[in-house]
Formats: C-alpha cells, sequence, structure tokens
C-alpha cells in the first residue's frame, strides 16, 4: 500500500489534476514549496502509483463523435481465458473509450463513441456483435454530458 499522503501531497495532486502543464515552479508556488522539493514529490506521487500519466482532455463533439453510447455487454462464459481474450480484443478499439467489468446482470459496461446514430449502428454490428465471448448486448445513448471530467476527490476527508 502507498505511504499515507499528507496535506502538500494532496495539494499537489489537486493541483496537477487541474492544470497538469503546470511549470515546477508554478506548482511549487501552489503548494508553497520551493522548487526542488515539489519536484521530488511529484517523482515520489508517480512512482507511489498516485499519479498513473498526463493527458489533454479532448472535446468528441469538436472532433465529430456526436454519440456517447453505452454499451452493457452479458458475456457466454465466465471463464477466465473468454474474459482475457474479451478484454484484449477491447484494447484494440479506438472507439471504445472505457470500460469497467461490473457486476448485476451484464458483465462489462462500454462508453463508446461514433459520429452519429448510423455509424454506431454499423460499429455495433461490425465490431460489438463480433466481439468474443458476446452473448448480449445492450445499448443506452447519452443525450448530454452533465459532469464529464473525471475528478477525483483528493481533500482530507476523502483520502
Amino acid at each position: 500500500m502507498p505511504a499515507p499522503l499528507d496535506r502538500t501531497d494532496r495539494a499537489l495532486l489537486g493541483a496537477l489534476q487541474d492544470n497538469a502543464r503546470l511549470t515546477v515552479a508554478d506548482l511549487a508556488d501552489q503548494v508553497a514549496l520551493t522548487t526542488s522539493p515539489c519536484w521530488r514529490r511529484v517523482k515520489l506521487l508517480e512512482e507511489g502509483g498516485y499519479i498513473t500519466g498526463y493527458q489533454a482532455i479532448l472535446s468528441p463533439k469538436s472532433l465529430g463523435f456526436g454519440v456517447t453510447a453505452f454499451v452493457s455487454i452479458m458475456m457466454e462464459s465466465h471463464n477466465k481465458d473468454a474474459a482475457r481474450a474479451f478484454e484484449k480484443r477491447l484494447m484494440e478499439i479506438p472507439e471504445i473509450v472505457a470500460c469497467h467489468n461490473i457486476s448485476g446482470r451484464y458483465d462489462f459496461l462500454l462508453e463508446v463513441l461514433a459520429r452519429d446514430l448510423e455509424s454506431f449502428g454499423e460499429f455495433a454490428r461490425e465490431v460489438l456483435q463480433t466481439l468474443p465471448g458476446v452473448k448480449e448486448i445492450y445499448s443506452s445513448f447519452s443525450y448530454k454530458a452533465v459532469k464529464q471530467r473525471r475528478v477525483i476527490p483528493v481533500g482530507e476527508k476523502h483520502i
């Protein structure tokens, strides 16, 4: 288990989560450190698994993706090989932007981007229905994203 976080670690995580493009100097100013200790702490947070990467947040709509679908998948079998084959294939499909193995009636919940409903229909027929081990597919569509940005709570009461 990673070392417990102190107030400065949480402040660093919050600041980086808000803007990962901060320079070390700007980050240090925000958390009341000098640059060297700030840089060392960020490296420790990365090595400790608290920070797993940095990426830009892109606009699906601006990039031509007008449809966000949530696709529930029921598997034919629950053996490890079937799940591994399914998960391996999912990693190769860029339109599937998120996947969770879930409890309940369905086994997996996928978030899928498509240009429009027609292209989603083609994707469902040509890609989703051909995934290894799939028994049943159920799709729901997002009318709008109410809370889109994934921000992990890092306050003292949360961690």
